[in-house]
């Protein structure tokens, strides 16, 4: 009785610690992910008197700033990591990635960006369905085919909101999807490679392309400037930090409360409000997203009940 009655205690507090590091995990991806929303709207305020390649150099030097500390202290893994060539393709497309938003976010709405943006994992499922070889079951594909009706009702073709700066933001979301596909391949390589390497391509890009169009940025604009590296930073530690403490299922769901904030800085920024199209689309590709990673949830947990005990 008194063994039971320990098991029950015992039982209890893991239940009670899950679901504190539950509730950590939530917290940590909302405040990433709202960091990230405040890291866009001042990329969008700043673009308007910046160019896109002086805002990647200067908060790609902050970052690196930053980053000194963790490059030290792993400096053994840089040697030892894997598949240069690869993780030299990864930081390029990560670095196209965010010039793309930039440059879209220069002439659209933060929110119709992160409308295009949020059609990521749905490329991911196509492109490893497609490409790599990877199964992908007839369920998934719908949900594929779904998000694509969504991303056409927010690109409304045939209407004046198709536009080269719409179709740039798609491209930048196309390009996030790959490199997150890269990313997937060098899961050997720890972080502080991975991120510091794509921080270098970002300050050469931003190197090669600023001094065309430099502005001398006045003291206010260069502390902006500096915080959108930073802020990026301290964002991705949040994030990460969050997977770690709590399942992917419970924390990962919250990466969608970005288009709220998308579109409440949107409107209070900069005074600008989705129509129904990009509302009925973003809802389209959220409510597809979702579809697809509960059903990759749901996969992998039967994967892991048919596997024989080792």
């Amino acid at each position: 009785m008194r063994g039971k009655a320990c098991l029950m205690v015992s039982s209890t507090t893991i239940s009670l610690v899950d679901r504190r590091a539950a509730v950590a995990g939530i917290g940590l991806m909302t405040a990433g992910i709202f960091m990230f929303a405040v890291n866009d709207a001042m990329g969008k305020w700043l673009v308007a008197t910046y160019s896109v390649g002086q805002l990647l150099l200067v908060r790609s030097i902050a970052a690196l700033i930053l980053l000194v500390p963790f490059i030290w202290r792993d400096r053994a893994t840089f040697a030892r990591a894997p598949r240069w060539g690869m993780q030299t393709l990864r930081a390029v497309l990560a670095t196209a990635e965010v010039g793309c938003f930039y440059w879209a976010v220069s002439y659209l709405p933060l929110a119709d960006v992160m409308s295009y943006y949020l059609a990521g994992p749905i490329f991911v499922t196509a492109i490893a369905g497609a490409f790599l070889g990877e199964a992908v079951g007839w369920r998934r594909w719908s949900a594929v085919a779904v998000g694509f009706v969504g991303v056409v009702v927010c690109l409304r073709p045939g209407s004046a909101a198709l536009s080269w700066p719409a179709l740039i933001a798609l491209a930048g979301s196309l390009t996030f999807s790959l490199s997150m596909i890269s990313t997937r391949t060098l899961r050997g390589t720890s972080d502080t490679v991975l991120v510091t390497s794509q921080t270098v391509a970002a300050l050469i890009f931003g190197a090669v392309l600023s001094p065309a169009s430099w502005v001398t940025p006045s003291m206010r604009d260069l502390v902006l400037l500096a915080l959108l590296g930073m802020v990026a930073m301290i964002a991705h530690v949040c994030v990460n930090r969050s997977l770690k403490l709590a399942p992917a299922s419970t924390v990962v769901p919250y990466q969608y409360t970005t288009i709220v904030w998308a579109v409440l800085f949107g409107y209070l920024v900069f005074g600008d409000w989705p129509d129904a199209f990009m509302l009925a689309g973003a809802a389209i590709i959220i409510g597809a997203g979702l579809f697809i990673f509960l059903r990759e949830r749901q996969l992998a947990r039967r994967a892991s009940f048919s596997e024989p005990p080792p």
